[in-house]
């Protein structure tokens, strides 16, 4: 006979993704649409020719389980618009803009197959507006903002299904987070602060159902890191490993690590810095791959 399994003793599995990319950003005062492709081995490639509106501070996430969404950013004006990355890497020509057309936004994936795009810079002002992207990569409109107003922030997943916006600034530096349940609703600011504030940093998931934030500025370009537990905890700085440096990105990949890549440290270089399934950062890879830029995003996909 086949053995009773108790009915408590389910596990939930989760979709993690295998590859990432990231794309668009500036250069030397110019924008750009490529993108570079992540193996699931963290191998980073050389550039893809640029699709769909070149622009800096867009922001990035998974969706439908093994896709990804660019969306929003600025070149000589604000954008809303969108560009699908499909679950074998190549990115679609722009989809109309829905929402508040901002920059300096932060997304992530909830609930294992939607995502969700948040706060920005909207003119000379901040917002805390949010869009919810549908498991077909279908941006909603504007949800009215929770939270602290901010640009600069970052988000991630955790807990498999959930995630979390956090830091920023709006004339401040912060170290706020909020947390995003897995129906994509925003909680109201953490009461309790936790790590050094600071802005323009990049954050993504590892170990599939945790998260870590890293890099960014407060006065000065930071390397420090902050793990996220899979209940949204955040920890306390982690001393800081590779390249300090601000306006990077970062994405999952092979399943169960994560990689932050390029940004800016007074010049626009291409280091990544490779992130194991225990949250442990790796000084910078050896070989800069592609063209160093800022102000970019990633995603993971398939």
């Amino acid at each position: 006979m086949f053995p009773t399994i108790p009915a408590n003793s389910a596990t939930t599995s989760f979709p993690e993704n295998d590859e990432g990319i990231f794309g668009y950003g500036l250069h030397g005062g110019g924008h750009l649409s490529m993108t570079n492709l992540v193996s699931n081995a963290g191998v980073v490639s050389s550039d893809v020719g640029g699709v769909g509106t070149a622009r800096q501070g867009p922001g990035a996430c998974e969706y439908g389980g093994d896709k990804g969404i660019f969306a929003y950013g600025k070149s000589g004006s604000l954008y809303n618009m969108s560009n699908l990355v499909s679950n074998t890497g190549v990115v679609s020509s722009d989809v109309a803009g829905v929402g508040t057309a901002r920059r300096y936004l932060g997304a992530c994936s909830y609930g294992e197959d939607k995502g969700i795009f948040g706060y920005g810079r909207v003119g000379t002002s901040e917002t805390a507006v949010t869009n919810l992207v549908s498991n077909a990569g279908v941006v909603a409109s504007d949800t009215a903002g929770v939270g602290t107003a901010r640009k600069y922030l970052s988000a991630c997943e955790y807990g498999g299904d959930k995630g979390i916006f956090g830091f920023g600034y709006n004339g401040a530096v912060w170290s706020i987070t909020n947390l995003v349940s897995n129906a994509g609703v925003v909680a109201s600011d953490q009461a309790a602060t936790t790590g050094t504030g600071r802005y323009g940093l990049a954050a993504c998931s590892y170990g599939g159902d945790k998260g870590i934030f890293g890099f960014g500025a407060n006065g000065g370009a930071e390397n420090v890191t902050n793990l996220v537990s899979n209940t949204g905890v955040v920890s306390s700085d982690v001393a800081g490993v590779g390249t300090a440096r601000q306006y990077l990105a970062a994405c999952e990949y092979g399943g169960d690590k994560g990689i932050f890549g390029y940004g800016n440290d007074g010049g626009n270089p291409a280091y990544t810095n490779l992130v194991s399934n225990t949250g442990v950062v790796a000084s910078d890879q050896a070989a800069e791959t592609g063209t160093g830029r800022y102000g970019l995003a990633a995603c993971s996909f398939n």
